[in-house]
Parts: structure tokens; sequence; C-alpha cells
């Protein structure tokens, strides 16, 4: 029970559990376009509107998608500044990555000049 409260309190992971799914990309993909109402975002999906409301509020939760509400529309917003955080993170490996890419590139040409001689 307590890695469950951590893990729910964690924000990097609220952003990548609601990241995880498809349809929650889409949805970001959709608001990149603007903002939109709930209705308008559930239209592409064969399932219920409390469905697609259930993913939104994943998103919400994780700071990636805000709501506003005017009379009985509720528009939702992408908070793209919160994505930021999982470039941040990735972009750390990224580098890390690169790196071991780079040495093994060196030593693979060492080796292959080697075999020449």
């Amino acid at each position: 029970m307590l890695i469950n409260q951590v893990v729910n309190n964690d924000p990097l992971t609220q952003l990548f559990t609601a990241l995880a799914d498809p349809t929650r990309r889409s949805i970001i993909e959709r608001l990149t376009r603007g903002s939109a109402t709930v209705n308008e975002l559930a239209e592409p999906y064969d399932m219920s509107l409390p469905a697609v409301s259930k993913h939104i509020k994943v998103l919400e939760e994780a700071g990636i998608v805000s709501k506003t509400v005017n009379g009985q529309q509720r528009e939702c917003h992408l908070e793209a500044l919160r994505l930021q955080e999982a470039e941040q993170w990735l972009e750390q490996y990224k580098q890390f990555w690169q790196a071991n890419l780079d040495n093994l590139d060196v030593y693979l040409n060492r080796i292959r000049s080697q075999e020449k001689d």
C-alpha cells in the first residue's frame, strides 16, 4: 500500500502513467492543434463519454491537461510545459546512450583498423 501511495504522489510517475496509454496520447496529440471540448475529444473513439472523461481525468491529474467550464461546455487545454519534465528525464538517458554508442563506434573503428594492418 505504501508503494502505491509513493507512486501516486510522484509527479514523474503520474506523467509517464498518463503517457502510457495510446488513447491518452491520442488526446494529447489532438490538443496540440488547439483546445477542444470533452465531446469533441470523444468523437473519434468507439467508447462511452464517461470512459473518455476518465482518460481526460488521468491527464488532468498528471498536469498535462487543464479544463475550463463555460456553462455546460467543458473545454480541455494542453499544458505542454508539463511534458518538458518527461523530456528532461529522458534527455539524461539519451546522453548516456549516445556516449556509449560513440565509445562503441571508436572501439569498432579501432578493431577494423587493427584487422587491416
